[in-house]
């Protein structure tokens, strides 16, 4: 599956559940520049809104797009500064 995004980072958190996707998100989305997109492929269906809500919370970061992929769930999130 492609994505219209140029990714910088893809983040594979599949099989783990709250509050983990949103831990290791932020941590990835830290050791990136601004201006990065982080894929997370999760299979938990919680992060879909979980990672919606941090991101809308958390300066520094943008969500883009969130995909329902069968029973993954791929997150791009943009860091903006």
């Amino acid at each position: 599956m492609s994505s219209e995004y140029q990714t910088t980072e893809t983040l594979d958190v599949k099989g783990q559940s709250c509050p983990m996707p949103i831990v290791k998100t932020k941590q990835a989305i830290d050791d990136l520049e601004a201006g990065d997109v982080l894929e997370v492929v999760a299979t938990d269906s919680g992060s879909m809104s979980d990672i919606q809500g941090w991101a809308e919370g958390t300066n520094g970061v943008e969500l883009l797009d969130q995909v329902e992929d069968g029973d993954r769930f791929i997150h791009y999130v943009e860091k903006t500064e």
